[in-house]
Parts: structure tokens; C-alpha cells; sequence
């Protein structure tokens, strides 16, 4: 009898400690401890990126103003024209940023915050959070970004040359196939200025 009992109370006590777990595990708990991680992750990394993205579309405006003002404006006033644009761009690319940089805490809370919780239990969160409040990760986090610098250069620097002379086939092959010459206008058409 005192062996059922025992029993008994050890099974108790499982099942206790199974629902302990269960509560432990809530959704809210784990959305606050993915919500944790999230924050965690976003330094300087994640301002780089919003970066990039501001930059690419700031290159995609280039790309279709730079022929615009060749095509457009007198040779005489190209400078100028240049210039203003250049400052446009620069008002525009950083209010891209900052636009973006708006979304990233809607975003991080509406799409990573669920998918951490989803495929993370709230332990391996916990241990998550953990690695990325130490101070090593925390140190890789603030020298990454110049570490990554500095890689960068050095590989620009190991193959300038390699691209350079790549970039002189390219050109020798496309003066062949669009001539050096500028095309005469078109019957009817004047000339640009």
C-alpha cells in the first residue's frame, strides 16, 4: 500500500511538473521571449541592410535620370543640373532610410516574432537571448561591421586588377559592336544640343 501511494505521488508529482512546463510555455512567454530575440539581433547588421535597400533604389534612380540628363539638358548646364540632382538623391536616400528603417518593427513584429515562436521552444529562446546578450557576441556585433569593411577592401584591392582588365575586354568587344563615332540623327530629326 505504501509502494501505490509512493507511486501515486510520484505520478502526482510528473504531471505536476508537465503542466509547470506546459504553463511555462505559453504563447505569451514565447512571444515575449521571441520578441527578446528579435531585438536582440537588430544592431548594426540590420542598419546596414535598411541601408543597402535605401541605396539600391537610389541607384535605380540613376539608372533612369543619369541617360535623362545626358539626353535633356545642354552639355552647358549638365554640371549644375547634376548637382541639384545629387542633392535631391541625397534627401531622397535618406528619407528611404528612414522609411525603412519604420518598417523594421513592424515587420520584425508581425513576421519575426510568430516564426520565432513557432519554431523555437521557449528554452532554446531563452538560450538564444542568452547567446546574443553575451558580451562576445555582443563584441562581434559592434567590431562586424568595420571587420567587414576592412574584408571588403582587401578584396577590391586583390582583384581591381583582375576586374579592370576584364572591364577592357567588355569595352574593347563593345566598341566594336556600337562604334566610337556618336549615330547621326535621324532623318528629319535635329541634332541634340
Amino acid at each position: 500500500m505504501k509502494k501505490l501511494i509512493t507511486t501515486m505521488a510520484i505520478t502526482a508529482l510528473a504531471g505536476l511538473a508537465s503542466s509547470t512546463a506546459l504553463h511555462a510555455q505559453t504563447p505569451d512567454a514565447k512571444t515575449e521571449w521571441a520578441t527578446k530575440v528579435v531585438a536582440l539581433q537588430q544592431g548594426p547588421e540590420l542598419d546596414r541592410l535598411v541601408a543597402q535597400l535605401a541605396g539600391s533604389t537610389t541607384q535605380d534612380l540613376i539608372a533612369n535620370w543619369g541617360p535623362k540628363l545626358e539626353a535633356n539638358v545642354p552639355k552647358a548646364k549638365q554640371q549644375k543640373a547634376s548637382e541639384e540632382l545629387n542633392v535631391e538623391l541625397k534627401k531622397y536616400t535618406q528619407d528611404t532610410n528612414q522609411l525603412i528603417g519604420k518598417q523594421v518593427k513592424k515587420v520584425s513584429t508581425d513576421v519575426l516574432v510568430p516564426a520565432y515562436a513557432e519554431r523555437f521552444t521557449l528554452e532554446e529562446l531563452k538560450q538564444i537571448a542568452a547567446f546574443f546578450e553575451s558580451p562576445a557576441i555582443k563584441k562581434y556585433q559592434t567590431t562586424a561591421p568595420e571587420l567587414g569593411n576592412v574584408f571588403i577592401q582587401k578584396l577590391i584591392d586583390a582583384s581591381r586588377a583582375d576586374v579592370q582588365a576584364r572591364a577592357k575586354q567588355f569595352d574593347d568587344a563593345a566598341l566594336k559592336i556600337v562604334g566610337s563615332a556618336p549615330a547621326a540623327p535621324a532623318a528629319g530629326k535635329p541634332a541634340k544640343k
